[in-house]
């Protein structure tokens, strides 16, 4: 890209519409166009900056709404006033502006002088072109987080990456840039403090994490925006936690999945591509499969086979069925019901020609314009074959026309029995910037702009694809929360799409290492039901070791699917699938891990409920609420490709080589309390120091390395996929068993916790509802050599009652001490599960707590 940089130098300062102390406006009175500089809270830990002109407008349709300023009951101070110059403080933020020669922002805690953000002296805030580019300090010994969804390790230091999405289908997991997202939002996390910058610009753009240095300007940070001008947050914490818990008071919390989209998600582009015998039958052969194997399966993922034209030419057509291949859609969804399995279906933003639509949308300004023909703007699409495409245009979701066409489309396949959607080929790579949109059905923007897309950004379509899709879910059902699983993301598309994964992986070791770290920067980007392709969608068949390595990770992560199409010379048109019974050896051990996915299911679940109340990521960061102990900042830690947190209790490690039977992990070290360790909940069940790495056995016959922190707890319940409490009446409510029954594994110290009283909470609620009410439960806990006693209690404005009665208390393998009631509940002794474990069962109301009457204990 040409560089094209100018630095507004001379600057005075302005009256500002802001009532308070914290805030600064400036204008430049250089002989170019004037530029305007703001900058104010309006959070206490959030701070907004603008630089814009009336050639560099602000963004048209931001990403993030401009929120009202909130800072009551926050100590707002004036530390310093100049003519080039503001200081303030805000609660126990110091920030400063300096525009001598051109605004330097700089921020500092009230207890420390040592600045922890500042923008670069003499080249902060620079116009580039049509575009902005904005320089920042850069920290080479922090560790950088977020983007979105970036190739492996998880530390963005000292690395370049475009901002923008493409369709990257069979991508490397360490080396390929751009993938599927567009999220400009990057985190410095410190032991000082940790700062996130994040744009509400859909443009795309740049950031370079200090891998470009100077000899003039140094060490720098520089994020490069293509078009308009700059709007951009500053969020500031503590730790990690607190930063992504402000920037989801800004952007919006993580939205509700269904519980069943945390179950295992089946698919496979061959199942819908079938002739003979047709798709539907199998997909029927498929669900008997299942049952045969006893494998619980929570949804299938159907590609878009189901929507191929019969007759030439046979490419997708959205919103259609496939005659042949599914004579009778609403007879099989029901079938499919009946089975306890959800169908999410393929919906793809763009149409060919031989669309059946095509001309509505065309005659109706649905589809973009070519801004030198002014005719319906045409590229070449995939919508066949693998590597095969056709001519087509993209749906222009700013067209009041297209989008109801596919809000309607979506109701219609919601009204027929599907259960969700599936946003797939949506990161719009639209070839040129000034095709022109019919901007009907977008607010009108801040600032006057025009039509070109460039500046308004190709992922304002992903965010408004993912509105449409919602709002034709809430149509067909207006209590149900909407389930659209998207694949492209922008900041705004996560307000209306609640889940995603990596795309179109590859099967490799080095694939399935580098999906952790993949997962981890989208949780701090608030992608949370976030998972991968099980096993790698494309490239050869995973091998017996590598695909239950694989699933055992899989079933240890927020979202768990098998999904592929593996392309060969033999096969382009449907490719291969994996299925978890194709190697008969390791069968008995792949349906052992997936039970086990929903033996623990209401801790996921309860996971997914967190995270939406909030923002904590499912999977964390080794170091998230461990920043004091310095090993967690080295190297292997910060790549967070090998091991992770999943919620507080789990501490999850992996192997990512063939043939080997040992994993290296590191167990973190908390500076608050006495550290009681870990206890390993594979044999040898040894418990284990805190602040050590050890290495342990891992046979990949058996199980990943898995911990769990002492003082911790897990809910579970059954090993099968049971009903959702609050449906009642669907084929899957008299299909599938209740959820009733509560069991709660507790890892107390090998001996005494030394008066220590552990807790911990989870969530439960309906499962179903758009705005459900949500319940939780409280374990306690403490321990002696002799004895451990328990206690639960509900919190007292539940409204939501599960169905189970009994709560089954579970130690870990080979602690044979007794349990008792905190509250004098009777305890009944259990005969060992299983596992060998010693278990005790506790007759309580999950209402109230209070013991309920069982003659097995009279």
């Amino acid at each position: 890209m040409p560089q094209l940089e100018y630095i507004p130098k001379h600057y005075e300062s302005t009256p500002y519409k802001s009532q308070t102390t914290a805030a600064v406006q400036l204008r430049s009175n250089d002989d170019e166009t004037p530029f305007n500089f703001t900058f104010d809270a309006v959070r206490p830990h959030i701070f907004r900056t603008t630089f814009t002109s009336e050639t560099h407008p602000l963004p048209p349709y931001p990403s993030i709404p401009q929120p009202d300023t909130k800072l009551g009951g926050v100590r707002l101070t004036t530390l310093d006033s100049g003519r080039f110059h503001h200081s303030f403080q805000v609660g126990e933020i110091k920030a400063s502006v300096d525009w001598k020669h051109a605004p330097v922002v700089s921020l500092s805690w009230d207890d420390s002088d040592e600045v922890f953000h500042a923008d670069l002296d003499f080249r902060s805030y620079v116009v580039d072109g049509p575009g902005i580019t904005h320089y920042t300090r850069h920290d080479r010994k922090a560790l950088h987080v977020g983007l979105g969804e970036k190739a492996a390790p998880m530390d963005l230091t000292a690395r370049h990456f475009q901002i923008s999405a493409t369709d990257c289908f069979g991508y490397d997991a360490y080396a390929t840039d751009p993938l599927y997202k567009h999220m400009p939002l990057l985190i410095k996390a410190t032991t000082n403090g940790c700062v996130g910058i994040v744009s509400t610009s859909h443009s795309r753009g740049s950031w370079s994490v200090g891998s470009e240095i100077d000899g003039l300007w140094g060490h720098f940070k520089v994020y490069r925006q293509d078009y308009g001008g700059l709007e951009e947050y500053i969020i500031v914490g503590r730790t990690l936690k607190d930063v992504v818990r402000s920037y989801a008071e800004l952007v919006g919390f993580p939205l509700l999945a269904p519980r069943w989209a945390y179950g295992y998600l089946s698919g496979g582009y061959k199942y819908t591509m079938g002739d003979d015998p047709p798709a539907y039958q199998q997909l029927l052969d498929f669900a008997d499969k299942l049952k045969e194997h006893d494998i619980p399966c929570s949804a299938h993922q159907m590609s878009s086979g189901y929507s191929i034209a019969e007759t030439e030419p046979k490419v997708r057509n959205v919103f259609t069925w496939n005659k042949h291949r599914f004579p009778d859609p609403e007879g099989w969804i029901r079938k499919y019901h009946a089975l306890g399995i959800r169908l999410l279906t393929n919906i793809k933003p763009f149409v060919l020609a031989s669309h059946p639509d095509y001309k509505y949308l065309a005659e109706n300004e649905g589809l973009f314009t070519d801004h030198k023909t002014h005719k319906t703007a045409e590229m070449r699409l995939w919508s066949a074959g693998g590597g095969e495409s056709g001519l087509g245009s993209h749906v222009d979701f700013t067209s009041s026309a297209a989008y109801e066409w596919w809000a309607r489309g979506v109701q219609k396949l919601k009204e027929q029995g599907v259960d969700a959607m599936w946003n797939d080929n949506n990161e719009y790579t639209l070839p040129n910037d000034n095709w022109q949109m019919a901007l009907q059905a977008v607010p009108k923007p801040r600032d006057k702009v025009g039509k070109e897309v460039g500046l308004w950004g190709r992922a304002m379509h992903t965010e408004l694809m993912a509105k449409a899709s919602y709002d034709g879910l809430l149509r067909a059902e207006p209590h149900v929360r909407p389930f659209v699983l998207t694949r492209s993301a922008s900041i705004g598309t996560l307000r209306y799409a609640c889940s995603s994964w990596s795309g179109d992986n590859m099967t490799s070791w080095e694939s399935m290492k580098a999906a952790n770290a993949l997962s981890l920067n989208a949780g701090v980007s608030l992608m949370h039901c976030y998972g991968h392709d099980i096993g790698g969608f494309e490239g050869p068949q995973p091998s017996p070791e590598l695909l239950l390595r694989w699933i055992q990770l899989g079933c240890h992560q927020i979202r768990f699917a098998i999904n592929c199409f593996k392309t060969s010379p033999q096969d382009n048109q449907a490719g291969e699938v994996i299925e978890p019974w194709m190697y008969p050896e390791i069968t008995p051990m792949i349906r052992k891990a997936i039970k086990r996915r929903y033996e623990i299911m209401p801790y996921i679940y309860s996971l997914g409920l967190e995270s939406h109340l909030t923002a904590s990521p499912p999977q964390r960061w080794i170091g998230w609420g461990y920043e004091s102990d310095p090993e967690v900042w080295t190297k292997a830690l910060k790549n967070g490709e090998e091991q992770y947190w999943f919620g507080d209790t789990l501490l999850v490690g992996g192997v990512y080589q063939p043939g080997v039977d040992e994993a290296k992990i590191y167990l973190p070290r908390s500076s608050v309390g006495f550290a009681f360790g870990y206890v390993n909940l594979n044999a040898p069940y040894e418990y284990l120091a805190p602040g050590q790495w050890v290495i342990v056995d891992s046979p990949w016959r058996e199980s990943i390395p898995l911990f769990a922190k002492i003082g911790g707890a897990i809910p579970v319940g059954k090993s099968v996929h049971t009903r959702l409490p609050g449906d009642r009446k669907s084929p899957e409510s008299r299909t599938l068993p209740a959820d009733d029954w509560r069991g709660i594994e507790i890892f107390p110290p090998k001996g005494s916790s030394l008066g220590h009283l552990f807790s911990t909470t989870w969530y439960e609620d309906d499962g179903l509802s758009l705005s459900p009410n949500i319940s939780s439960f409280t374990v306690t806990y403490t321990s002696t050599q002799e004895k451990v006693t328990v206690s639960l209690t509900p919190k007292p404005d539940n409204v939501f009652v599960p169905d189970w009665k009994d709560v089954v208390f579970i130690l870990p393998h080979g602690d044979e001490r007794y349990i008792e009631s905190a509250r004098d509940f009777g305890m009944e002794r259990l005969e060992k599960d299983h596992g060998g474990r010693v278990s005790y069962k506790m007759a309580c109301s999950a209402q109230t707590g209070r013991p309920v009457l069982n003659k097995s204990m009279l």
